[in-house]
């Protein structure tokens, strides 16, 4: 999924004055925009503060470890449990106020986790810039609220790669690894994950001389684990999550499980706490085999057709997971997944849809919370799961409109009004 792009020039022109997609064919599917241009602004009409039965009460913060004791509602859970599962979410919390999204994202929600994507570029636009203040409030806010932060460091600056662009990492990977370093002493113990890359299966994520190459990956990898380690043992990291797709040229894109196995082989393992997986939804249930999507009874009635007409593994939530936690587990048993992106997209409510989502209008508001609520569940039971973040929080109201990729899939609607999911996530049992 594409890496969301920040309204850097019209934040920069007012703070510092001074300073300086559609879809692939068929099974690959990106649901993240290039330039999202909403306002930076609260939404219209905040989500209700919702209080579940399970919700604890706030306590009196005190030094955590001392006694052994679970650590205050308002400090993250770190290090995080081996054993225990991640509810989490992703939010786009950089545009608009970081403290009304985590404390809805804590309070009304009741997650245990964030991720938000850094992007390299806007926090290192030339070697003699940085601009954190970007995510410094995100940072404070996930902490203040208890959240455990996940950042997905994503794109490299042009300034580092010699054919320009920021579709691929950097040339000397060791820029990367320096990026991580400063991000760590910038924020020290308040990052508890990082996620290194993302999609690198696909070209538009990993332009390179060598092309999409696993073995590479697990270099660069390999260079990011150790980084990141050097500050802190306890900082989970996870192997950028792969696409999705049926398509299998090794140029443009390359079969996810087939990458899979590949890294598997370079050592993936040897540099990740956990694997990222990535899964769009589309247009069947979550816990359909791929090979019997043909029986459901949504194949009489789909628009889109894919999952019914040409059946392939991409197409399926449950595929897609259990594929992954067989081939991880037979390297390593008792490696977990960490699912980064996840969800069903619903163009109900809106008059249109973006260009190559049209599954988006198979799935009602209702199948979309539905489905939501079961993956949970459904990643937690599996026992292969560690951490699960649902794709997406606030991306509803701070895009571009219902033809933004991300907006049908945000459990906010576009006008800033919770929609069903929003109110199922919050109500859904959450079990360590």
């Amino acid at each position: 999924m594409r890496k969301v792009k920040l309204l850097i020039l019209f934040v920069i022109l007012i703070i510092l004055v001074a300073c300086g997609g559609e879809a692939e064919p068929e099974t690959t599917v990106d649901t993240q925009p290039d330039v999202p241009t909403a306002p930076l602004s609260t939404p219209t009409l905040p989500p209700p503060v919702i209080v579940t039965d399970g919700e604890a009460e706030e306590q009196p913060a005190e030094e955590a470890g001392e006694s052994g004791e679970e650590p205050p509602a308002n400090q993250p859970m770190f290090p995080w449990p081996a054993e225990a599962f991640g509810y989490g979410t992703q939010s786009h919390a950089v545009v608009g106020d970081p403290k009304f999204a985590m404390d809805n994202i804590r309070n009304s929600l009741d997650l245990d986790w964030v991720k938000v994507q850094m992007e390299w570029p806007i926090v290192e636009p030339d070697p003699d810039t940085f601009q954190w203040f970007f995510y410094d409030g995100v940072v404070d806010e996930a902490n203040a609220h208890g959240i455990n932060l996940m950042f997905s460091v994503v794109g490299a600056p042009a300034w580092t790669r010699a054919a320009g662009g920021e579709n691929g990492p950097p040339d000397d990977y060791g820029q990367y690894t320096a990026f991580l370093d400063d991000l760590l002493n910038r924020y020290p113990g308040k990052v508890h994950a990082i996620e290194v890359w993302n999609e690198q299966n696909l070209d538009r994520e990993w332009a390179t001389p060598q092309g999409l190459s696993p073995a590479s990956y697990v270099q660069f990898l390999s260079q990011a684990y150790e980084t990141i380690k050097s500050h802190d043992p306890n900082i989970i990291v996870i192997s950028g999550a792969l696409a999705p797709t049926g398509i299998h040229d090794t140029v443009t894109s390359y079969d996810d499980f087939l990458y899979l196995d590949e890294a598997l082989a370079a050592g993936l393992l040897n540099y990740a706490d956990c694997v990222g997986v990535h899964h769009n939804g589309y247009n069947i249930a979550p816990d359909i085999p791929y090979e019997e999507a043909g029986a459901q009874p949504e194949a009489a009635t789909a628009i889109f057709r894919g999952p019914f007409d040409n059946p392939h593994h991409s197409w399926s939530f449950k595929t897609t997971l259990d594929t992954y936690a067989q081939k991880v587990q037979a390297v390593d048993p008792n490696k977990k997944l960490c699912v980064t992106e996840f969800g069903w997209p619903s163009s109900e409510g809106y008059d249109t849809y973006p260009e190559g989502f049209e599954f988006a209008q198979d799935n009602t508001l209702e199948e979309q919370a539905q489905y939501i609520v079961q993956a949970f569940q459904q990643m937690h039971d599996s026992g292969d799961v560690w951490l699960a973040f649902l794709f997406n929080y606030d991306f509803g109201n701070k895009g571009n409109g219902p033809t933004d990729d991300p907006v049908p899939y945000s459990i906010i609607g576009t006008n800033g009004a919770p929609r069903p999911a929003f109110q199922a996530v919050a109500e859904m049992p959450k079990p360590e």
